[in-house]
């Protein structure tokens, strides 16, 4: 079981200096407790202080070292050719392996605000990425979908291949990810029983379109305290506000024994790589949540046959 990082990148601060460097912090803290990626999201037209995922990850990989890191991208919102400079200039700044997270994006207010059209978004998610699988492998491109291109390049070119990942709850999402991608990410909201039945169709789109089954990953909102008293301590007023709306049994709460069970469960399932966000507000909690992954690590690490 990897235990990677899905970073929060949007805080309701009135400096904007404050959350960047919360940000940073929370790098080096996941880079001491030895996690094995590191990830950042998307999103636009918020309004609010949501950092973008290409500048500050850019940041974020000089405090990180050689373990993978990578960004999910909304391919419907991205003109293809900016999309694979901005992902080869990334790579490039990596010792690790650079991990491409894809998804459809939703919401009239995003794509409304981004001048894109809801309609069609399938279509063009699955045109961009084979475009930009072309431009990150030197290829010079023509075509007409999912925008007219006339003999585009792309540079500087990623050193090693970059990995997909697409993340997806919906079984045609599912599907697609098992179709065109080198893994599936499932969402953080999904209950233990509906992942366990998510990755075993997963597994059967593997299976039907004549395809390995890749990295199989799930996002979990955590929080990890010095018990589990502890962690409900700072977990049960966050949840009592009704948190992101995700149900109280797909978050993971409490002491590093209790988290390693919930991880260790995870594992059991079929799932490779849990990718963890912190549920809590407070940078002090935050930290200190990141040192006693560290040790959930070590423990899962011990008990590998």
């Amino acid at each position: 079981m990897h235990i990677g990082v899905s970073e929060r990148s949007g805080f309701g601060l009135a400096d904007v200096r404050t959350g960047a460097r919360w940000m940073l912090e929370r790098t080096r803290a996941a880079r001491d407790a030895g996690l094995d990626s590191l990830f950042l999201g998307e999103h636009h037209a918020t309004g609010g202080t949501y950092y973008q995922n290409v500048p500050m990850l850019g940041r974020l990989l000089a405090e990180w070292g050689d373990r993978p890191a990578g960004a999910l991208f909304l391919l419907p919102l991205w003109h293809p050719v900016t999309l694979a400079e901005q992902v080869g200039t990334l790579a490039s700044l990596t010792q690790g392996r650079f991990i491409l997270q894809c998804a459809l994006g939703g919401g009239d207010e995003q794509f409304g605000g981004m001048g894109v059209p809801l309609h069609g978004r399938v279509a063009r998610f699955e045109s961009t990425l084979a475009v930009l699988r072309r431009l990150l492998a030197g290829e010079q491109v023509t075509t007409d979908e999912p925008m007219p291109l006339r003999s585009a390049r792309s540079g500087p070119l990623p050193p090693e291949p970059v990995d997909v990942w697409i993340g997806g709850s919906a079984t045609a999402a599912i599907d697609r990810a098992a179709r065109l991608g080198d893994g599936w990410i499932a969402a953080p909201g999904v209950t233990p029983a509906q992942a366990a039945a998510q990755l075993e169709q997963y597994r059967s789109s593997c299976t039907a379109h004549g395809r390995a089954v890749g990295v199989t990953a799930i996002r979990r909102d955590v929080h990890v305290g010095a018990d589990d008293a502890d962690a409900r301590r700072v977990a049960d007023p966050i949840l009592s506000a009704g948190y992101r709306g995700l149900p109280p049994e797909s978050l993971v709460i409490g002491g590093v024994a209790q988290t390693s069970q919930a991880f260790a469960d995870l594992d059991g399932l079929g799932f490779s790589h849990v990718l963890v966000r912190h549920l809590a507000d407070d940078q002090h909690e935050v930290l200190a949540s990141y040192e006693r992954l560290g040790a959930v690590r070590s423990h899962l690490a011990d008990a590998q046959p």
